[in-house]
């Protein structure tokens, strides 16, 4: 009889390409997959990989049993989620990827709401910039993706769902400020990619900014506004997280970003996904995230 675990190692390495991402994914070591590829090999009789220079590849036996492998494991795992739904969600799992500042303020808060509700169900949280957290999703990885975008447009091939819009902010020492106000001003900007969106927002009326400070660091940069070395923009969920004494935050008209959940597949999702997105979705209701931040002091480590 054929080996349940062993075939799913079979049906990683065929996904994967190779033991070592395979190891990965299913969060083994990678001599425990060694043991069970050879297990399997003595099990059938059949050589299933061969070595192609520092590498693997299947055999003809080994692809056509990789293929009933995916088929069997898929249908063990179905049942198991179906099982799951019937006896009420006693047990499963759910991983979700998300941004920092949602990992902080958000996802917390939903996290309580799935233990007390459902304290079977395990919740794994890695963090992830939204790209990553999306490619993350479609390779099976994750369950949930958590990210922004600065535009209405959503990637076509997950299933989004708008959670709510997250307000951009000026950060000075002065209330009431804007974009166009300080066009002569010291800027403290993120790197190249998470500035992009800034740059747009001050093309659009009309000036390009000064920029004097570079980092990631959200602490840094209040720190920084706080020493009168500059201004910056921040999201109203990473002020939720970190508001430093001293700095009077400006809300910017038409500058916002939008924070949506997406799964990937065909409806329904599995029983314990669904639940940690009711909980995700009641967390947005209580924190209500979209209206103006208040004046929090707790600290975020870095990034946003």
């Amino acid at each position: 009889m054929l080996d349940i675990p062993r075939l799913r190692v079979l049906a990683a390495i065929a996904a994967q390409g190779s033991v070592t991402k395979a190891a990965k994914q299913l969060n083994y070591s990678q001599p425990a997959v060694s043991r069970h590829l050879a297990r399997l090999e003595a099990e059938t009789g059949a050589k299933l990989v061969q070595r192609v220079g520092r590498g693997i590849r299947l055999t003809p036996e080994g692809e056509h049993l990789a293929r009933r492998a995916a088929e069997i494991v898929g249908r063990v795992d179905t049942a198991a989620t179906e099982l799951s739904a019937m006896v009420g969600l006693r047990t499963g799992r759910v991983r979700v990827a998300g941004f920092q500042s949602a990992l902080a303020a958000l996802v917390p808060h939903a996290a309580g709401t799935l233990r007390r509700e459902h304290p079977g169900i395990e919740l794994h949280l890695v963090e992830a910039h939204p790209r990553v957290a999306l490619d993350l999703l479609r390779a099976g990885e994750v369950d949930v993706a958590v990210g922004f975008r600065y535009d209405d447009a959503a990637p076509d091939d997950v299933r989004a769902t708008l959670l709510f819009d997250d307000p951009m902010y000026l950060l000075s020492l002065e209330p009431g400020q804007t974009l166009e106000g300080h066009r002569d001003a010291d800027w403290i900007a993120g790197c190249e990619n998470c500035r992009r969106d800034f740059l747009e927002a001050c093309a659009k009326v009309g000036f390009v900014p000064s920029i004097a400070y570079i980092t990631d660091d959200t602490i840094v940069q209040q720190a920084l506004v706080a020493a009168g070395m500059g201004v910056t923009t921040m999201p109203g969920l990473t002020l939720r997280t970190h508001h430093a004494p001293g700095i009077e935050v400006s809300v910017l008209a038409d500058f916002r970003r939008r924070v949506y959940l997406a799964t990937y597949g065909e409806p329904p999702d599995p029983p314990a996904t669904t639940a940690f997105i009711s909980a995700l979705h009641h967390a947005v209701e209580q924190i209500r995230p979209g209206e103006p931040a208040p004046a929090a002091t707790a600290r975020l480590p870095h990034g946003d």
